[in-house]
């Protein structure tokens, strides 16, 4: 691992209580996964979620899980960012 990864891993872990491992973890198991499958990116959401520390109510994890698996899910930070408030 690069200094600069290392620092910007360092600064989650201080800022947001991120661990690198479960990040790392979380971006190998979405590697072949198959955005397709409603159980697959519930489970996804769910993992992300908690490696934040960020609940996500149902309704909301319904919301992102019908956009992504329509594969309607917007390519744009601010639109993202809409579902995830």
């Amino acid at each position: 691992m690069s200094d600069f990864q290392k620092n910007i891993f360092d600064h989650l872990k201080k800022k947001a209580n991120i661990d690198a491992e479960e990040v790392f973890k979380i971006a190998n198991s979405v590697q072949h996964a198959d955005f397709t499958d409603e159980k697959t990116v519930r489970r996804l959401i769910r993992q992300l979620a908690k490696v934040a520390n960020k609940p996500v109510s149902k309704q909301k994890e319904d919301k992102i899980v019908e956009a992504i698996t329509k594969q309607n899910m917007p390519l744009d930070m601010n639109t993202l960012g809409k579902y995830l408030k």
